[in-house]
């Protein structure tokens, strides 16, 4: 039975991948019936808000948190760059590119994040350990293999027909990584100033859905882009919304809790071997070397970099357990020395949880 329970997060994991999977081809072939971009994003938000905010209002009903002005400003910015530009130009990006170009360069998250933190001071690199290293040369590769999937496309291995702004909306898509960092980036204040998770969604999701409506009222003047069309505009957009945002929410944060965020990274190549698959299948989706190539580089480099994090994790977890051990010989002396009346002994409890689970 125990053995059951331990391969959950796993199955919980792989039914995500191809949940997201799911949502890039679904939306794709929306978007390719002629659907706004803007105004898909509108409506996905607008359908998962509706979803978690229920949840979220009912769950917390007894312990009201109090959302102050520094909070606000907070999740606003998050909320624009995080959610509401960032999904236009991811959208607006795989109708350009294609769904496979989409997923692949959403392994390069954690390169990015790891420079982008590096650049403001939150992450830390020493050349001499091989952890710094791993991260480096991983980031290296991820950035090597997007660029050969941008530029370096190669000969054609499957189907024939192809976009003509390729170039443009691998652009797109690689600036929808660079705002997903920033989100996350931006998540260690956010958190700080507003630690209610279910909440704090909960309004991201709100606010998304006024920034994402005001974006599409600017973008789309004409009154028939607001009309679905099909029922396929219908069914992607409420799978989007509810299983895409709203409850993989839930699923993501029960396996963080599990097996750590690291666990849960590891899985993210999947979605693109996925992806790739059916999309030459049910969408005709041109395939290439380069792009082939790229990926693959991109999915190495990204294993690199987590392998070098997961070290920074166990270092850090081996010197607090060192300097818990010290602590407590340290007291240990004191209550012994001190007083042989009252021997008493004293444990941390708290560091016997491992701050990371593999």
């Amino acid at each position: 039975m125990s053995g059951i329970h331990y391969y959950k997060p796993v199955k919980a994991m792989i039914g995500m991948q191809l949940t997201y999977a799911g949502v890039a081809l679904s939306t794709r072939a929306a978007l390719l019936q002629g659907m706004s971009p803007s105004v898909f994003v509108f409506y996905r938000q607008g359908i998962a808000t509706s979803v978690i905010a229920p949840i979220a209002y009912f769950a917390r009903r007894s312990e009201r948190s109090c959302l102050g002005l520094r909070s606000f400003c907070l999740i606003f910015l998050a909320s624009l760059v995080g959610v509401a530009i960032n999904q236009n130009i991811y959208f607006e990006g795989i109708y350009l590119a294609s769904s496979s170009m989409g997923s692949a360069l959403f392994n390069l998250v954690p390169a990015i994040t790891f420079v982008a933190a590096f650049v403001i001071g939150l992450e830390k690199v020493d050349i001499r350990t091989l952890r710094s290293v791993a991260k480096i040369i991983g980031t290296v590769l991820c950035v090597g293999g997007a660029v050969s999937m941008v530029l370096l496309r190669g000969p054609k291995l499957l189907n024939s027909s192809g976009g003509e702004n390729w170039l443009l909306g691998s652009f797109l898509l690689f600036g929808s990584s660079c705002c997903w960092s920033f989100w996350i980036i931006f998540q260690v204040p956010v958190s700080a100033s507003y630690p209610d998770h279910l909440s704090l969604s909960a309004w991201m999701c709100f606010m998304a859905t006024l920034q994402s409506g005001t974006i599409a009222l600017f973008l789309e003047r004409n009154p028939e882009a607001w009309i679905l069309h099909s029922y396929l505009e219908l069914a992607s957009c409420l799978y989007a919304g509810i299983i895409g945002s709203a409850t993989s929410f839930f699923v993501k944060a029960w396996c963080i809790s599990r097996r750590g965020p690291l666990f849960c990274a590891m899985f993210s190549p999947l979605a693109t071997v996925i992806v790739t698959i059916f999309a030459s299948i049910f969408l005709h989706e041109e395939i290439y070397i380069g792009s082939l190539i790229g990926a693959v580089g991109v999915i190495v480099g990204l294993y690199v970099v987590l392998w070098g994090k997961a070290q920074d994790h166990e270092e850090l977890k081996t010197d607090t357990v060192s300097i818990s051990n010290d602590d407590q010989s340290t007291i240990a002396e004191i209550l012994v020395d001190g007083s042989s009346k009252n021997m008493t002994c004293t444990s941390t409890t708290d560091l016997e949880k491992p701050f990371l689970f593999v």
